[in-house]
């Protein structure tokens, strides 16, 4: 499991929507910074700044295969967070159901006045 300073790294990390893309298109396979840049309107060293920080946070690593550097995602760190909002998911399932009990309640309390008002009418 993640210690709070490794958390507070990777969740600063994926609060990035760039470097979210980048996660995801690494999900599908390996690819140099060249082809990490392509759907963006940055620099190349505006690119390797956002993967420096998600090399940092150990949610990819860099290779290097001749002169070309390849990225690819290392999912560990992304199953340690997974696991970690894992631990409240009982929190937020009890609290939808609670709303859920709520919302039909506010309900069947509109229907029976809507039927009283039509039939007093």
């Amino acid at each position: 499991m993640m210690s709070d300073d490794e958390l507070s790294v990777t969740f600063a990390a994926l609060a990035d929507p760039t470097r979210r893309a980048i996660l995801a298109r690494l999900a599908q396979g390996e690819a140099t910074v060249n082809e990490l840049a392509a759907p963006f309107n940055l620099s190349l060293p505006g690119v390797s700044k956002h993967l420096k920080v998600l090399q940092h946070a150990g949610l990819i690593s860099q290779g290097r295969r001749a002169q070309w550097r390849p990225c690819r995602l290392e999912p560990t760190r992304l199953k340690d967070v997974a696991s970690w909002v894992e631990t409240y998911r009982h929190i937020w399932e009890e609290r939808f159901e609670r709303l859920d009990d709520y919302l039909q309640e506010l309900q069947d309390t509109q229907n029976k006045e809507e039927n009283t008002d039509g039939r007093s009418q």
